[in-house]
């Protein structure tokens, strides 16, 4: 037969409030670098409407050259508003010509609303094909990867 002790209580089980404290900690930091990782592929991923916008309106400027044997400076000619939205809005894009002659000209495409804040800043191409941020030097575009 066992006997009991007098004074010895029986162990409740369960958690402690430093084993919470510590759970909450650790969920904490895994969901702040959870967002931070999700809104730098969002500025990534909206990155594609100004490639969009920018490309649409190279290929009309071409097409436009190849029937005036200039560029135009116009946006309007080439069947867009001025300043032109891209398709879903996070850019907007303008077009400039470069010298009297028309054979110049550099499209750009500036980040508005919820992609501002974007690291690469403004993206243009120009007549020859080449594309560039706004922001060379910046870290985002090793590689190229701000286009």
């Amino acid at each position: 037969m066992e006997h009991k002790k007098e004074g010895n209580m029986d162990r409740s089980h369960g958690f402690t409030l430093m084993e919470v404290i510590t759970v909450v900690a650790i969920v904490a930091i895994l969901a702040a670098l959870a967002a931070q990782s999700y809104t730098r592929y969002a500025f990534r991923s909206r990155r594609t409407d100004a490639h969009q916008a920018l490309a649409a309106i190279a290929q009309a400027q071409e097409r436009w050259y190849a029937a005036h044997n200039r560029y135009t400076a116009d946006l309007a000619d080439l069947g867009y508003v001025n300043p032109a939205l891209s398709p879903h809005g996070y850019y907007e894009v303008a077009l400039s010509v470069d010298g009297d002659d028309g054979q110049d000209f550099v499209v750009t495409a500036m980040p508005i609303h919820q992609q501002a804040n974007d690291a690469c800043g403004n993206l243009s191409i120009d007549h020859a094909g080449y594309t560039r941020p706004d922001k060379a030097d910046v870290a985002a575009n090793a590689n190229g990867r701000c286009w």
